[in-house]
């Protein structure tokens, strides 16, 4: 029997349907808050209760916490060090570490020469006032978020100015994107392994500049076009993870990226697509491990 943890959140629905696959196909189950590990950097334990996780035949990371902020990262080196002592960890967490930060991320896009809507990184308020009157209307993103929790809207307004400032009291470098027209959707492109699995749209109901699940949002099956799924593969070549999504919008001046995601969800493939990913992933990891 294969002992396969998972790293996720007791009581989500991604986390607790990766576990219970597991256990149906290993009989083994183990769902792991990461930040209730205690790792022991002479022996290279980790514990988890009275589990030493670093004796098990491999983890699958599925949230490395409910909040995205710094303290994941701190949390994923602990990963790190059991993961380059020998145990299997999907996906590995320098790669998530190195797409979880949202800035991090979007250098290594840009670098790979992905499509991305205009952006500007700064910690300089004056530069914040220029780059929204460039953009004529802007997305402040927090560097660590998701589900677009924590982004704000700004305009050129006699308010701007106390909007930045209120906004950089939480996010001291400021990540400014050009607002794009959505059309109302946005894609989220699966990948399994570097393979290429399915493609789901989130539909806004009107309601929100945003097309994401918590705001309202819709998941559709979508075919889109092969230069997209092309683009989107690119993008996740660039991080070499094992499950991931990208996300993608098709604008009036064509198709660009968002980010890689640092997990990826089953929720809107499943829905949409009628695909298990947990099922096709925990099949993936056991072959990988068997290998």
């Amino acid at each position: 029997m294969k002992k396969i943890g998972i790293i996720g959140t007791p009581g989500g629905w991604s986390s607790e349907r990766l576990a219970d696959t597991v256990e149906r196909k290993t009989g083994y189950r183990l769902l792991v808050p990461l930040n209730t590990i205690s790792f022991d950097l002479e022996t290279g334990s980790a514990w988890f209760k009275d589990t030493d996780i670093s004796k098990l035949d491999a983890l699958i990371i599925k949230k490395a916490g409910r909040h995205y902020s710094h303290n994941l990262l701190d949390r994923l080196e602990i990963l790190r060090a059991i993961n380059e002592k020998g145990l299997q960890v999907f996906s590995s967490p320098l790669r998530i570490i190195r797409v979880l930060d949202r800035l991090t991320c979007t250098v290594t896009l840009k670098n790979g020469g992905i499509p991305m809507p205009p952006t500007t990184i700064t910690e300089n308020h004056d530069a914040a006032v220029k780059a929204v009157e460039k953009y004529g209307e802007a997305v402040f993103k927090p560097l660590f978020s998701s589900k677009a929790m924590g982004m704000k809207i700004m305009r050129p307004s006699p308010e701007l100015e106390n909007q930045i400032e209120l906004f950089t009291k939480k996010n001291s470098m400021m990540y400014i994107q050009k607002k794009v027209n959505l059309g109302g959707k946005d894609l989220g492109i699966v990948f399994l392994g570097g393979e290429y699995l399915a493609t789901y749209a989130r539909c806004n109901d009107g309601s929100s500049w945003n097309t994401t699940t918590k705001f309202g949002g819709k998941y559709q099956p979508y075919t889109p076009s092969s230069s997209i799924i092309e683009i989107a593969y690119k993008a996740q070549a660039l991080f070499g993870l094992d499950f991931t999504c990208v996300d993608v919008a098709e604008t009036d001046n064509g198709p660009v990226v968002f980010e890689v995601s640092a997990f990826g969800g089953f929720k809107g493939i499943l829905t949409a697509c009628k695909i298990d990913a947990a099922e096709l992933y925990v099949d993936y990891v056991l072959n990988k491990i068997k290998a």
